[in-house]
């Protein structure tokens, strides 16, 4: 049996507790750690290596935590999240966010699919490649995807491929279904029904505000109008909350420096705003203050957020519940 194969990648601390609904946008009261887990991997509890590579962020502490599951967007590296995740982690979540190919063309089937062979694998197979004193509640699981994982996750939610555990909140952010209304991309997820998705479970759509704008005239915007957020919200039932981000873009909640070929478009693709840090900082602050209420029973960082009693780091053109 091989040796237990995951690599320390980086950490990130906050010295400081959490007292206010405002340090949900900062990082948290937990020391984090990055690690890799590849197919290639085998623990000495469970020799099963997950049925996709692994980016793991995950509090340093002894203890018992909700898990989410983070899809990537169209062609980008789960690594160039690391910082997201973090920020998530050290608020008390264990956060997985596997690398579901390299390259794929326009049909997601195969997404959907193996996001739900991640899910069935978790129960099995996840504990075995965390520190003996850091336990999942899968329980408590949350599924998040961005852009193409956005669709991705949605897709899974509603269906379109098997889980064993149960999902209790849906994230999506900034998704997008296709190029254009009439245009989506396999499998569909958007109806174009008003409230029609069959959701039991909370569930939280951010927009950017600049992802339905064109950088240049060579390139079609990345989050295309009819086929973005907002429709992705309009067809949420209750209960469902949706964030748009003024004058952001489509890939600012991705770390501060993407590298590689792939990370270089990052910057050039999309209209983006002056600098990722403020989006990032959003993102994660409202996806804790979600998840800690669907997955922990804790609504005062999310309502406080919604009723303008915290200050977010960007400004906000739409919040919008329904309850």
């Amino acid at each position: 049996m091989k040796k237990l194969n995951t690599k320390i990648m980086a950490f990130a601390s906050s010295s400081s507790a959490i007292s206010s609904v405002a340090n949900v946008f900062r990082d948290g009261s937990y020391t984090t750690m990055l690690q890799t887990v590849d197919q290639s991997s085998t623990s000495t509890i469970y020799p099963s290596p997950p049925p996709k590579p692994l980016l793991i962020a995950l509090p340093c502490v002894a203890g018992e935590f909700p898990v989410l599951i983070l899809l990537h967007g169209y062609l980008l590296y789960n690594s160039f999240y690391s910082q997201l995740m973090q920020h998530v982690a050290s608020h008390g979540f264990i956060v997985l966010a596997p690398q579901l190919y390299e390259m794929a063309g326009p049909d997601s089937t195969d997404e959907i699919k193996s996001t739900a062979a991640i899910t069935n694998w978790l129960s099995e197979g996840l504990q075995g490649f965390l520190p003996a004193n850091v336990r999942p509640n899968l329980s408590k699981l949350g599924l998040a995807g961005h852009s193409r994982g956005g669709k991705t996750a949605f897709g899974l939610a509603l269906r379109k491929a098997a889980t064993k555990l149960k999902f209790s909140a849906l994230i999506g952010i900034d998704p997008v279904d296709g190029m254009d209304k009439g245009k989506q991309t396999p499998p569909p997820v958007l109806t174009y029904i008003p409230h029609s998705f069959d959701l039991d479970m909370g569930v939280m759509v951010i927009g950017s505000g600049l992802g339905e704008v064109k950088r240049n005239p060579l390139f079609p915007p990345c989050a295309p109008k009819g086929v973005n957020h907002e429709d992705f919200f309009n067809e949420c039932r209750k209960p469902a909350c949706y964030f748009v981000v003024k004058n952001y873009g489509h890939l600012d909640m991705l770390d501060d420096e993407t590298k590689g070929i792939r990370g270089k478009a990052t910057y050039c693709l999309c209209k983006n705003g002056k600098c990722r840090e403020p989006m990032r900082s959003f993102v994660g602050g409202i996806v804790v203050a979600f998840l800690k209420a669907y997955l922990g029973g804790d609504s005062s960082h999310l309502m406080a957020v919604r009723d303008g009693h915290e200050a977010a780091p960007v400004e906000l053109q739409t919040v919008q519940f329904l309850e």
